[in-house]
């Protein structure tokens, strides 16, 4: 248990800023740090955010007893292919396999589109003859030589990572470990990647391709946590490195660097834990999580207090969740990642002009290096932050706390010349064009996450976050007619504090199909025990007690002759007829909520069967902020002109000080109210109330 002055920190590296959060475990005090990221090196952005947190907190590195990091450099490498030389093994007759992909394409009718390149060439994929049926039987034995004559091309290639997938090696490991062993015995500091250990789960492609981005992250990964925990050791930071998984969760470093597939999205999935563990605070379970911070805006679907986990994902040239959404332009990803859409649409989103005049909002980035044109870095092309600023949105002497002044005038001139004047607009309405686009961009993933899945916006509530969320989150929920609006303390740095209060995950799977209506109980029993039992070791070696684990257990199911499958929970006390068709029921319910419709009256086969074994950490308690008798006059600092799109025009708005405003205060729009790591906006016939935690809440009307 963490007492007494022990602190936490949580520490994401973003595309264009890295966070820091750190919590006085005894009293829930939060100090945050806000740096530019560092994309040549993220390593040198940690360490700077690190000593900057620790700086403003006056805490001593070895005071840390509580560690976890969030990060984006497993998709970075794979999105700009900085890979190192990887090798693919498979079944005799199946060495195109990463080059057919799939029969699918994201635009029908787009003849000039291109699937992204193999990450492995054909000349680095290798077949051995060998063959499994689909009950795991051995119909062909593994040719061991042939094996050993690979290992030694190999070595002769220098390849220094590999990714084996042999067919139906899901339901017997037996040819795939034996691989794996003779690898070793050519090159024993080869790294190796077993799709029976990564991806245990039937369809040879995506097994194989969710093996292979393993294999080629594995030398990226582990050098990044290395350099990590060696800087960490260096200034004297003794707590255990703990990092973020796509599924909400947290591994240790020495996990996460023999799995780094689970942390493709670390980072964003860090967020919606955060908006998760606000909206409880406020009795909240459902909800929509908004984070826009430079580089795009995400969305997440929150339902019964417990975020949205898919397994339809990709990472190419964008990363894109969601069921129903997989756009076939990327490599798939079949592992457990929360339920998000992502647009291109963040603060350092570039605007321009597009040859048949149409005035455009992403989906590419000015990011961190140069950055939008009002930091003064050298970037000419402007950006929805530099529309913000030319519209009285943010305050030039204020921003990052005054540590970086913004030039409102080379703002301006950049949007006239690359917008406004190849439109025929002034200014103000071409940065007024700008945040437009980039808001109806935003509230199509909002339609996404809400509608699409089959829920009202209406009847929930939305967190919003990150450097640029609180600034367009209000207009959001007009358009949405979402009535509650939550802005959290220290928005911008929102993210890492989510990587503090969520838990050690672990995500177990094993196909077995089998009709619905005559299971295999003993079967099914039998796969859950060995899950969770594999779940317990592992939660063993990262030091949770028996006492902090927990055990979930869920099956994917699908209509009989669907390709694709939908996940329900299944009880974990017991495991028997009456508990299965009680699941059926649940997949009933599920499909029509995500499809639309419903056929109780078909078959439905048990597809893939899961455990998520858990290990609770103790969550920090947050401070309260109480009132100390002011006015919420205190905290205004005075008027300054800015446009509302609603308002047709630039009105005269209250200016607030966050870090004045106490419990109990509200702020009526139009209004800005300013704080370090962001900027929060407040339209005309709105009210921004102060709760006990510090939260904004947002809402039409008198009261909030």
């Amino acid at each position: 248990m963490l007492t007494g002055n022990q602190f936490h920190l949580g520490i994401d590296v973003g595309g264009t800023f890295t966070d820091a959060v750190l919590i006085r475990g005894e009293t829930g005090r939060i100090e945050t740090a806000k740096v530019p990221s560092t994309p040549a090196d993220p390593a040198a952005g940690f360490m700077e955010a690190l000593s900057r947190v620790l700086e403003k907190g006056a805490v001593g590195p070895g005071s840390i007893s509580h560690l976890v990091h969030g990060t984006t450099v497993a998709t970075n490498s794979l999105i700009e292919g900085r890979t190192p030389r990887t090798a693919f093994v498979t079944t005799e007759g199946f060495g195109d396999m990463l080059e057919i992909a799939r029969q699918v394409r994201p635009s029908l009718y787009d003849v000039h589109f291109q699937k992204l390149r193999p990450l492995v060439p054909r000349d680095l994929c290798y077949e051995v003859p060998e063959r499994l049926d689909a009950a795991g039987d051995v119909l062909r034995p593994l040719d061991e030589d042939a094996v050993r004559g690979i290992s030694r091309v190999l070595a002769e290639r220098g390849v220094r990572s590999v990714a084996v997938c042999l067919l139906h090696s899901y339901a017997n490991p037996v040819h795939e470990t034996r691989v794996a062993e003779i690898l070793r015995e050519g090159d024993p500091d080869l790294l190796i990647s077993l799709s029976s250990r990564v991806c245990p789960e039937f369809r040879e492609y995506f097994r194989a391709s969710t093996c292979v981005i393993n294999a080629c992250i594995i030398p990226v990964v582990a050098r990044y946590l290395a350099g990590i925990e060696e800087g960490l050791g260096r200034v004297g930071v003794e707590a255990e490195l703990l990092v973020m998984q796509s599924n909400g969760g947290v591994l240790t470093a020495e996990q996460a660097a023999s799995k780094p597939v689970f942390m493709v999205e670390s980072g964003p999935a860090a967020g919606v834990v955060s908006a998760n563990f606000i909206a409880g605070q406020l009795g909240r379970a459902d909800l929509i999580s908004f984070d826009m911070g430079g580089t795009t805006a995400k969305a997440g679907l929150i339902r019964d207090g417990r975020p949205r986990v898919t397994k339809e994902y990709e990472v190419g040239a964008q990363a894109q969740p969601g069921q129903g959404m997989t756009r076939a332009a990327g490599y798939p990803i079949r592992t457990p990642v929360i339920d998000l859409v992502e647009v291109g649409a963040g603060g350092g989103s570039l605007a321009w002009v597009d040859p048949g005049g149409v005035l455009r909002v992403g989906p590419r980035s000015a990011g961190a290096d140069p950055g939008p044109i009002c930091y003064g870095k050298g970037g000419t092309e402007p950006t929805i932050t530099d529309a913000n600023l030319v519209l009285g949105r943010l305050n030039p002497d204020f921003f990052l706390g005054g540590e970086m002044e913004l030039d409102a005038a080379a703002a301006a001139a950049g949007i006239r010349e690359r917008c406004a004047d190849p439109l025929g607009l002034d200014v103000v309405e071409a940065a007024n064009g700008i945040i437009e686009i980039a808001n109806a961009t935003m509230i199509n993933a909002l339609r996404l996450v809400t509608v699409r899945r089959g829920y009202d916006p209406r009847e929930l509530a939305m967190v919003a976050f990150g450097g640029a969320g609180p600034l367009h989150a209000s207009r959001l929920c007009m358009e949405m007619q979402i009535p509650a609006l939550v802005i959290p303390p220290s928005p911008g740095t929102a993210s890492a504090l989510g990587l503090l209060v969520t838990d050690l995950r672990h995500e177990f799977s094993h196909t077995r199909v089998m009709p619905a209506d005559a299971p295999d109980v003993g079967r099914i029993r039998s796969l859950f025990e060995r899950m969770e039992d594999e779940g317990r070791r592992t939660l063993e070696r990262g030091g949770v007690a028996p006492e902090a684990m927990e055990f979930r257990r869920g099956i994917e199911m699908r209509y009989a002759g669907q390709s694709s499958e939908v996940a329900v929970s299944c009880p974990a006390e017991r495991v028997d007829v009456p508990a299965l068709a009680d699941a059926v029921r649940s997949f009933h319910v599920a499909h029509e909520r995500a499809y639309g419709h419903g056929y109780p009256d078909e078959p439905v086969e048990l597809v893939n069967f899961t455990v998520t074994a858990i290990g609770r950490i103790p969550r920090p308690r947050l401070q309260r902020i109480g009132s100390n008798g002011t006015s919420v006059s205190d905290a205004r600092r005075g008027t300054r002109r800015v446009f509302f799109a609603d308002a047709a025009g630039f009105v005269e708005a209250g200016i607030y000080d966050r870090a004045l405003l106490r419990a109990g205060h509200a702020v009526i729009g139009p209004a800005i109210i300013e704080e370090v790591d962001s900027t929060t906006l407040v339209h005309a016939g709105y009210r921004a109330a102060v709760d006990e935690f510090g939260n904004l809440l947002i809402a039409a009307g008198a009261r909030a």
